[in-house]
């Protein structure tokens, strides 16, 4: 047994440049990380068209669940349903993020699919208010909780598996497939909503068209469980599990997440704000902006939201290449920049009435988004330690996510219902992006680095050697975070938590 202090296994492993072997260093295989990439990021498509689908039937579910006689009325209440979802969210990420890090990443991403895809297929299923009364809105908000509560393990999962099988210098590229298949399952998602409004009557449209979206999540989700079930666990988690039996030592507890790790929860959660401010802005409450505020056909608004996702399908695995040779914090603090100088023109853009011009701004937004979406996957999970990284992606990322991404749609339709200025998107953008800027200053560069508490991992054993040849830093921190005042590494120096 080595030297190390056995409590410093609850950081996963950890070693200096001048410690590193080649036994240390994980060799991925191609094939292998291409298949975790596919079946993560087929799973979060499957969630973003379940979410993807509500958010762009919203009027339609308005008529359906919740009688009134103010269009207006009916989509703050089917968003309030939306909304309720994430205040769940929380619960899901406290419940899955530490099973994942107890048990391993793949099993709960299976369970989370489960759920998922059982509670899109219920909504499908639930008679109208017209026939049941208020059982039938009561029914929906059933679904939309269970929906919630297994995303709440979903991103926080698949970010930590594709992160942890990726290779050091291709982190950005992998995890930037992640949100490619949220783009592709919001893209699914509009496409299946627009090609019913388009092709059916509107009163088939509200007696059972608007069902079939939902319907789908059920062979949808039993082929993701099916690809999530036949991956193994990430070498990153493998080699924290090995690490732990081989020193004895216990797993860190919740506590000792808020305690060491607080720091680092915040910063994510700041980050987590503007990303998904941005995403909920432009991808769910945009189309409904368009034709409830600006009286623009509902189905040309989803057209051109469709198109502007297409554009940034392919932009998005560009992005997540440059965040590998730029780095994390140019493309992050970019976006955020450009969303407080561009924000009013694209919404003044947005406000003309003229396809193009509404086009041309939505696609501005869509630019600065893609930098979000691009390094965002491969900058979050690289904030915490491998033993703890699940769990605390999780609860950081739905908190901020419930708190204020997933509020978005709603609490800008009542800003512009009250105030009467359709400019308030605008606002809500520049505030969300100030905060993201702020933060991203304070995060380390992690760009070709190891993952904290992760051993390095490369592609060929060429590289392995190099890396052993060579003085290059193995570690993000160069000491682990302080426990109980001491350090947790011979001749570390113990510092309040990882910056």
């Amino acid at each position: 047994m080595s030297d190390r202090p056995a409590h410093s296994a609850k950081f996963g492993w950890f070693k200096r440049s001048s410690e590193l072997h080649i036994a240390d260093i994980t060799v991925v295989d191609r094939s292998t990380l291409n298949r975790a990439v596919g079946a993560a990021a087929l799973g979060n498509a499957m969630e973003w068209f379940d979410f993807g689908v509500y958010g762009y039937i919203a009027i339609t579910l308005g008529q359906v669940f919740f009688p009134s006689g103010s269009p207006t009325a009916q989509l703050i209440a089917t968003l309030a349903t939306f909304t309720a979802a994430f205040l769940v969210r929380p619960l899901g990420g406290l419940v899955f993020g530490p099973l994942g890090d107890r048990y391993g990443r793949h099993k709960i991403l299976a369970l989370t699919m489960i759920l998922m895809a059982a509670g899109t297929f219920a909504i499908g299923l639930i008679p109208p208010y017209a026939q049941i009364g208020m059982a039938a809105p009561l029914l929906l908000l059933a679904a939309r909780l269970l929906q919630g509560f297994s995303t709440g393990g979903e991103y926080g999962g698949a970010a930590t598996f594709i992160a942890e099988y990726s290779t050091d210098r291709r982190r950005g590229q992998m995890g930037s497939w992640l949100e490619f298949g949220t783009l592709g399952g919001y893209i699914a998602g509009a496409g299946t909503v627009t090609a019913l409004q388009m092709t059916l009557t509107p009163a088939d449209m509200l007696a059972w068209g608007w069902r079939i979206p939902f319907l789908i999540a059920g062979p949808l989700g039993l082929l993701g469980l099916y690809m999530r079930l036949k991956l193994e666990e990430t070498p990153a988690f493998q080699a924290y599990a090995d690490e732990v039996d081989k020193r004895e030592a216990g797993r860190p507890k919740l506590g000792d997440l808020f305690r060491v790790h607080r720091t680092q929860l915040l910063k994510c959660m700041g980050l987590v704000l503007v990303f998904n401010v941005t995403d909920y802005m432009l991808l769910t409450y945009m189309p409904n902006y368009l034709s409830v505020t600006m009286g623009y056909a509902q189905s040309k608004g989803l057209l051109l939201i469709i198109l502007v996702m297409a554009v940034m399908m392919p932009l998005n695995v560009v992005g997540g290449l440059f965040s590998d040779r730029l780095g994390r914090r140019p493309m992050i603090i970019g976006a955020c920049a450009a969303l407080i100088v561009l924000s009013i023109p694209c919404m003044l853009l947005i406000g003309t009435g003229n396809d193009g011009l509404i086009f041309l701004g939505l696609m501005l937004l869509g630019l600065a988004l893609v930098c979000f979406t691009s390094s965002m996957p491969a900058t979050l999970p690289a904030l915490f330690y491998t033993p703890v990284r699940y769990s605390a992606l999780s609860i950081a990322f739905n908190v901020s996510v419930s708190l204020f991404g997933g509020t978005t749609p709603l609490i800008t339709a009542w800003l512009v219902e009250r105030t009467g200025d359709p400019l308030m998107p605008a606002y809500y953008l520049m505030g969300a992006a100030a905060i993201g800027l702020v933060t991203m200053l304070t995060v380390k560069e992690t760009a070709g680095m190891p993952l904290r508490g992760s051993p390095p991992a490369v592609e060929t054993k060429a590289e392995a050697v190099a890396l052993v040849q060579g003085d290059d830093p193995v570690t993000v921190d160069r000491a682990l975070p302080g426990e109980g005042g001491a350090a947790v590494h011979a001749g570390a120096v113990p510092t309040a938590s990882a910056a």
